[in-house]
């Protein structure tokens, strides 16, 4: 087999779009991911069934305060965010001085608690 490398945006619509081995995915997931792309390396986790791996990619989003990074991976984990992780992630952004991504992730975690 060929060595995989970062497709081009058109091919990678279509690698999203048609079936693919889960083999495949995770190597181009791995490819992203090595990059530091994490956004585009959800959708191939996905396609593989990587639960492990997009779990492990929520925590890396959660310490970063990327409230944004994790509603994406949550998506594709088909989860819910629970207020405490909301709270680990408001901190986080606080720490790094994102202050619009701790207050997003601050009305996450009241919204989780079943507050308005």
């Amino acid at each position: 087999m060929a060595r995989l490398a970062i497709p081009n945006p058109l091919e990678r619509r279509h690698l999203i779009e048609r079936d693919t081995a889960p083999e495949q995915s995770r190597k181009l997931a791995e490819l992203y991911l090595a990059e530091g792309r994490n956004w585009e390396a959800i959708a191939f986790l996905a396609k593989a069934g990587d639960r492990e791996s997009l779990a492990a990619l929520r925590e890396t989003a959660t310490a970063a305060g990327d409230t944004f990074l994790v509603r994406e991976v949550t998506r594709a984990l088909r989860d819910e965010v629970p207020a405490e992780l909301w709270r680990r992630v408001a901190q986080a952004a606080l720490e790094r001085g994102k202050e619009r991504f701790a207050a997003q992730a601050t009305r996450l975690a009241e919204r989780a608690e079943g507050r308005p």
